[in-house]
């Protein structure tokens, strides 16, 4: 399907979309915290690579990758207009990614990423917060 902006508007009305966190999807991760008593994290922690959940008194930090933005395969999303920009836009995240988990790591912080596609399985949710020993 043909975009319905020109490529000048598709490029200004994305410009213009800032990261302020993917409420629904860390709405569903809250969810399961709760589900599982899982407690002591905190949103907008000032921490490096600004994860979405930090849990100080553990050195535990949680990431919820978006699968577009973060270059997950799980679904057909490569656009066709303009796929050379976006497979870039994607590489730079994922090597954001790759090095935001090594500092955090240097630093002695437990990194755990959940792909935004995983928040539809519990089972693997609680496979990767095996920390908090769930049951």
């Amino acid at each position: 399907m043909a975009d319905v902006f020109t490529k000048d508007k598709r490029s200004d009305v994305m410009r213009k979309v800032k990261s302020s966190h993917n409420k629904s999807t860390e709405l569903r991760l809250i969810g399961i915290f709760k589900k599982y008593r899982i407690t002591g994290w905190r949103r907008n922690y000032k921490l490096f690579g600004k994860p979405d959940f930090t849990f100080p008194k553990n050195r535990i930090v949680v990431f919820v990758d978006g699968c577009f933005w973060h270059g997950h395969n799980c679904r057909n999303t490569k656009p066709q207009d303009n796929s050379e920009y976006w497979k870039n836009k994607q590489n730079r995240n994922i090597n954001r990614d790759k090095e935001v988990t090594i500092k955090l790591q240097e630093k002695k912080w437990n990194v755990i990423r959940i792909w935004e596609c995983d928040l539809k399985n519990e089972e693997i949710i609680k496979s990767k917060l095996h920390i908090f020993e769930i049951e």
